[in-house]
């Protein structure tokens, strides 16, 4: 990520995500966990909805390695949040996503932060290439665009 807070034109797709009454916290305001949730739901869903991601059956699986969240203004229930999904990395068993979190129609983001997923066998918990059906769908994800390709398991 960088120091400056992107807008809604820097991501690829955008995930609506609705906020709970048990997302906030005693300080309405959602609690700085649920951004994380967030992040997850909107990556996962993109992957659930474009059909690569079946999540009792892939047999090559994202793993969460590394998170992090840049917290710029506050959301609160009963705001819509647009995750906005780019990915800045993509490697042969690796992916890294950055996601804006937009709240209502505001062009400004009130969160911004990134995770890793590294593609793991299913079956034998141990890292392997990206799928390459995957792969194409991240590459359209990309931030200047597609990396190189890779083999892959599970395809």
């Amino acid at each position: 990520m960088t120091d400056a807070a992107l807008t809604r034109d820097s991501y690829a797709a955008f995930r609506s995500i609705t906020t709970r009454w048990m997302d906030n916290d005693a300080y309405r305001h959602v609690n700085n966990v649920v951004y994380y949730s967030f992040f997850d739901t909107a990556v996962n869903a993109l992957l659930i909805e474009a059909g690569l991601l079946d999540i009792a059956e892939s047999p090559a699986i994202g793993l969460v390695v590394e998170t992090t969240c840049r917290y710029l203004a506050p959301i609160a229930f009963p705001d819509r949040v647009d995750a906005g999904v780019r990915v800045s990395k993509l490697g042969t068993s690796s992916v890294r996503y950055e996601i804006g979190l937009f709240r209502n129609d505001e062009p400004a983001p009130s969160a911004e932060g990134y995770f890793v997923h590294v593609y793991v066998d299913r079956a034998s918990n141990r890292s392997c290439p990206i799928p390459a059906a995957t792969r194409a769908f991240l590459e359209t994800l990309m931030v200047g665009g597609a990396a190189d390709r890779a083999a892959s398991c599970g395809d």
